[in-house]
């Protein structure tokens, strides 16, 4: 990533209220505010479920910045894991090709970002695995093997169904206990 941009994107967020955060996308800027408390439950079940078979030197992490200075994308996941080695820094981004998996709950405000921005983003950023929670559609989304700057295979559940979540975690998804918008 270009100097300019790391600059652009810590002066978004110093001028941003409490409760907002920032993404780079490019030379496009994303600004979000905080999430809803339902948003935060959804989330919480996913991370309790992943949790029990996240593999050995690895954690979870919310709202860490995923940099990829060869793409010039710094992107702000609300979950992801990665090795526990790499969160032993002072600094405010991690290398996004060490995150095992993005998990975003799409957001009712800006539900583009998710579906559209971050998921062309996320294979070019060299993640392997993206799940998409949309609390609106009642539905889950896994999008795998990124191959040529997009993701090959797409999984979809509603609601209710399981989601075959593949190694390194190696579990279902059980998607039952999630609540919509």
């Amino acid at each position: 990533m270009n100097r300019r941009h790391f600059e652009l994107l810590e002066a978004a967020r110093r001028a941003l209220p409490e409760g907002f955060k920032t993404e780079l996308s490019g030379d496009i800027i994303v600004m979000q505010a905080s999430p809803s408390a339902l948003h935060q439950l959804n989330l919480s079940k996913i991370r309790r479920q992943f949790d029990g078979h996240t593999p050995t030197g690895y954690i979870d992490s919310g709202n860490t910045d995923l940099e990829s200075p060869q793409t010039a994308k710094v992107r702000n996941p609300d979950l992801t894991y990665l090795p526990e080695a790499a969160m032993t820094t002072m600094e405010s981004s991690v290398p996004a090709e060490l995150a095992l998996i993005a998990i975003e709950i799409v957001s009712p405000s800006n539900p583009e970002n998710d579906w559209v921005g971050k998921l062309r983003d996320y294979p070019l950023m060299g993640i392997p695995l993206y799940l998409i929670v949309d609390a609106r559609q009642k539905s889950v989304t896994l999008f795998s093997e990124p191959e040529n700057g997009r993701y090959r295979l797409r999984e979809e559940a509603a609601f209710g169904e399981a989601v075959h979540i593949p190694e390194p975690f190696g579990f279902a998804l059980d998607t039952s206990t999630l609540q919509p918008y």
